[in-house]
């Protein structure tokens, strides 16, 4: 037992050894790393500071066009929607006045046309029909004179000639 005892603190040694060599391993690579690390900060320090620093220089410049940019952007906006909405009211008179004509336009034919239509039985009534009265009481009177005159141009040995029909075209005015 005292040899397993004696194998048991050598192995135990051994590995003991081991972690020290690697835990000394891990520090040497840390220190390394960190090396490059700091460098690489220093790196990107000395080159993106100036960077940032002209970055931050620039926006503080321009800040104030980009908000004179932003008002001006806003004054137009609301200019063109003032427009824009007095254009749509124009339109909208325009178009309800155009109605409005087309309206009055066809009531006036509408009433011109009923006028003419009246004015057109007036004269029926007031020359046409007094006219083929007055054509056929005409008619009548020639018809019973040339009967007359018919019966007696008869006796008297006149000819057909008298009793000739009067055509319908002449009864008409």
């Amino acid at each position: 037992m005292e040899n397993l005892t004696t194998l048991f603190i050598a192995i135990t040694g051994a590995a003991v050894l081991l972690q020290a060599g690697l835990l000394a391993a891990m520090y040497l690579a840390m220190r390394k790393s960190s090396a490059r690390m700091e460098s690489i900060a220093n790196e990107v320090k000395a080159k993106a500071l100036p960077t940032l620093e002209s970055a931050q220089k620039l926006l503080t410049e321009i800040n104030p066009k980009l908000q004179v940019i932003a008002d001006n952007l806003e004054d137009t906006t609301t200019t063109l929607r003032d427009q824009v909405h007095r254009v749509d009211a124009t339109v909208t008179d325009i178009v309800d006045r155009s109605r409005l004509q087309v309206i009055r336009a066809d009531e006036l034919l509408s009433r011109t046309l009923d006028r003419v239509e009246q004015t057109t039985d007036l004269v029926h009534k007031t020359v046409v029909s007094p006219v083929r009265q007055v054509s056929g009481i005409l008619h009548g009177i020639t018809a019973g004179i040339e009967f007359l005159l018919g019966n007696r141009g008869r006796r008297n040995g006149d000819s057909r000639e008298s009793r000739r029909p009067v055509p319908q075209d002449e009864m008409f005015i």
